[in-house]
């Protein structure tokens, strides 16, 4: 097994190291061109909107259920 002190990287002063560039070569997405590729179903928005949809279908069939069921044995 190597020992922990073996592991060790040497630290360097970075107040008097030179400044080197950034390895990353692309230009960042800008925030317009992001929007027009994402769908408007695919945005937060409609996600929120879609899921509250969906738990009230959910729970209207949960009702009818109940109810049909307290029909069919109420008879």
């Amino acid at each position: 097994m190597i020992k922990q002190s073996k592991i060790r990287r040497k630290t360097v002063d970075l107040q008097h190291a030179p400044a080197r560039p950034s390895r990353i070569r692309r230009d960042p997405v800008r925030a317009a061109e992001a929007e027009h590729k994402t769908r408007w179903w695919q945005t937060r928005e409609w996600e929120i909107r879609m899921a509250l949809a969906g738990i009230a279908f959910f729970a209207v069939a949960i009702v009818a259920l109940v109810l049909d069921i307290g029909e069919a044995l109420g008879q």
